[in-house]
């Protein structure tokens, strides 16, 4: 459809060096050339095949710059469309023969034609790309003989012309059939109409169509994948003009807007102009998903192409970083949305796979977590292999690959010598295999058992002994054992149960709380981990990686994670979750429940969570209905009025009586009470930290 006159002059009438553009008169196309060349443009479109290089059987016209310029091709005075002019240099390429071979025939045959003294004709063909339309024409040149010198210009062609939308990103490629050279290409941006703004509005994002009341268009938002077909995520007809708020949640580095008027053969207006917004990268990582599938796939989910590398890695049973396993696995960029497969013969439950930028760890997911049962003890051995058929083994440890036949102190040069015969017995487990090495998981509880063998035994005597000097006295023993009996039932088992305390640091009040808390439950007794006591452990390994260790080994143990919901807490659940009135905030260095909602919202999301999670609020702090749905597929509490209940979920099976529990819950409440006290008293409470209040604005 023409363009309006007037719109095309507000689009281009800012810049001076366009206000003349040059009209085009007539819908035909049509070619020009230089001085001394002659050229002609064949009829139609033709396939845009660039085809296989090959060999120049001599000189040859070949494209060597690209230029364009803005024109207008008008077919009434006041109706015109933005047309792109292609002129494309040529210069000849290649000789007739060598020069030493043509001297030698030259002296033989001195009779013989000038090579050279012929002209060159050549087939150049022009493609143009603006989404979502592609276009290609032929242009046959011919150079007189006069000009031909290799390697030197002889003149350019120029096109009239490809039609484009405003705003638009144009391709454009050259090259000839046959084709001597890799194709030229070029891209540019076009200029933008100006009725079409994207402006901030605080932390959401407006769009602004300033049109004509009667106007109609059509507005599409979608997400421009690289690898992968355009995604449409949204679509709508309007009438202008139109005020749209985006959600900032909503910004993705691809997300690019599509105005069009309802008009037949309408030109479509497209740009992407989130492209550099830090917001718009931010929130892809969050929306991205790293999946495992059975037996040794992986896939990661994103709306968006990522620039980042996957790697295998290797996850101790301790807990330590999980170290990467390059060399001698490679590094392999990262393809979204794509099955890939890892190169491995065997799964095993410790290998993990790592998504980073240049910057950081952004993603990790292990295979223990989904069907290859927990951690193992084993250690994972490296073979390197030599041109000679010579090779060596390494262990993988924290401090580097130790050779296994060293003096070093670790664990693996110790046992290094018994490792090496596990290998050659076959009692490892091989995981990789090629020409340059070999990757190898042998088990280590054996040498657990070994060690640890006469430690019992002596554990074993020295019971015995004590226990027949305590039949001595026998009043004593009964005294004793009716004591034991009451510790076993109602605090032994409690004492080897841990607890995982994760909560939102919303201000220094809250936290003087939650130390209260974690202090009292440990007097109950109960094994309770919680990040304020933890700062030098999270500040060396970071906040995610300190979750994923000690969730880990909370769970193995059979313990609890308990989550202590806030203000805060509930305004960053709600913001993973992507809700309308969620509140941003950025995140401190120490903030664990930020850093593990990657990880406790799968486990909701997939029904995982019953028997491993608790939840609790304090009663002044929160409302009850607060606590998002989602979390209510476990026990949650109000403290300090439910603190028996809360009591009794953590200790499970070995809760003691109730009296006994009321006791201790009246306790752990005279403890809390002068950090309720002075928790209540701070600026601000309730509603302090970050807002639970609809946001302002319109989410498409």
């Amino acid at each position: 459809m023409p363009v309006p006159w007037f719109l095309l002059s507000l689009a281009l009438g800012r810049n001076p060096v366009v206000l003349s553009l040059e009209r085009v008169v007539g819908p035909q196309d049509t070619a020009r050339c230089s001085p001394g060349l002659s050229c002609h443009l064949w009829d139609g479109d033709v396939l845009c095949l660039p085809g296989s290089l090959v060999s120049a059987p001599g000189p040859v016209l070949v494209p060597t710059r690209l230029q364009t310029e803005l024109v207008l091709r008008c077919h009434e005075e006041t109706d015109c469309d933005l047309c792109v002019r292609v002129v494309v240099h040529l210069a000849v390429h290649g000789y007739w023969e060598d020069p030493e071979d043509e001297e030698f025939r030259r002296a033989a045959d001195p009779e013989l034609e000038e090579p050279r003294n012929v002209s060159l004709q050549a087939h150049v063909v022009l493609s143009f790309q603006a989404y979502p339309t592609a276009h290609c024409v032929l242009l046959e040149v011919q150079v007189p003989a006069a000009l031909v010198q290799p390697g030197q210009s002889v003149g350019s062609v120029a096109f009239d012309c490809f039609e484009a939308a405003l705003g638009a990103e144009v391709q454009i490629w050259s090259y000839t059939q046959p084709r001597y050279q890799k194709e030229l290409n070029l891209t540019q941006q076009l200029p933008a109409l100006p009725w079409l703004n994207v402006s901030a509005d605080g932390e959401d994002v407006r769009l602004v169509l300033d049109v004509s009341e009667e106007q109609r268009f059509g507005l599409s938002l979608y997400w421009n994948q690289v690898q992968g077909p355009v995604k449409p995520w949204w679509h709508s007809n309007l009438t202008g003009p139109q005020t749209i708020t985006l959600n900032h949640t909503d910004l993705v580095p691809c997300l690019c807007i599509q105005v069009w008027p309802l008009e037949p053969d309408s030109v479509r207006t497209s740009i992407c102009p989130f492209r550099e917004d830090p917001r718009a990268h931010r929130n892809l990582w969050r929306a991205a998903r790293l999946q495992l599938l059975p037996p040794r796939g992986w896939r990661l989910d994103a709306p968006c192409s990522l620039p980042a590398e996957a790697t295998l890695c290797w996850q101790a049973l301790d807990g330590g970083p999980c170290l990467p396993l390059v060399p001698p696995l490679p590094r392999e960029n990262v393809t979204v949305n794509k099955v890939l497969e890892f190169p491995l013969l065997k799964g095993h439950p410790n290998i993990c796979v790592q998504v980073s930028t240049w910057e950081k760890l952004q993603l990790q997911e292990c295979l223990w977590a989904d069907s290859l049962g927990p951690l193992k003890d084993d250690m994972l051995l490296v073979e390197t292999r030599g041109p000679q058929d010579n090779g060596s083994l390494c262990a993988l440890e924290p401090s580097g690959c130790t050779p296994l036949l060293s003096r070093a102190s670790t664990r693996a040069a110790r046992l290094g010598e018994q490792l090496l015969q596990d290998v050659q017995s076959g009692q490892c487990l091989q995981l990789w295999d090629n020409d340059l090495g070999a990757l190898w998981a042998c088990p280590m509880d054996k040498y657990i058992h070994q060690r640890w063998a006469l430690v019992w035994l002596a554990c074993l005597l020295l019971v015995a002994v004590v226990f027949l000097l305590l039949l001595v006295k026998m009043n004593h023993v009964k005294g004793w054992l009716r004591l034991l009996k009451e510790d076993i039932r109602a605090g032994v088992a409690v004492r080897s149960r841990a607890a995982l305390l994760l909560y939102s640091a919303d201000d220094a009040s809250f936290e003087r709380l939650v130390g209260a808390l974690a202090s009292a439950l440990c007097q109950l007794p109960l094994r309770v981990a919680v990040d304020l006591w933890s700062r030098r452990d999270l500040s060396a390994q970071g906040a995610l990686a300190w979750f994923h260790a000690q969730r880990r080994r909370t769970l193995q143990e059979g313990g609890v994670v308990v989550l202590l919901f806030s203000p805060g807490a509930v305004a960053l659940c709600r913001e993973w979750l992507q809700d309308a009135t969620s509140a941003p905030r950025a995140h401190g260095p120490h903030d664990a429940f930020a850093a593990s909602l990657s990880c406790v919202l799968p486990d909701f999301l997939q029904g995982r969570a019953p028997g491993r999670y608790v939840g609790a609020y304090f009663d002044k702090l929160l409302p009850a209905d607060a606590v998002p749905a989602l979390f209510r597929s476990v026990p949650v509490f109000s403290l300090p009025s439910q603190l028996p209940d809360f009591l009794g979920t953590l200790q499970g099976s070995a809760a003691p009586r109730p009296r006994r529990l009321a006791e201790r819950a009246e306790q752990v409440s005279r403890a809390l009470q002068p950090a309720l006290d002075s928790c209540f008293r701070a600026p601000g409470v309730p509603g302090r930290g970050r807002g639970m209040g609809p946001e302002a604005g319109d989410r498409t």
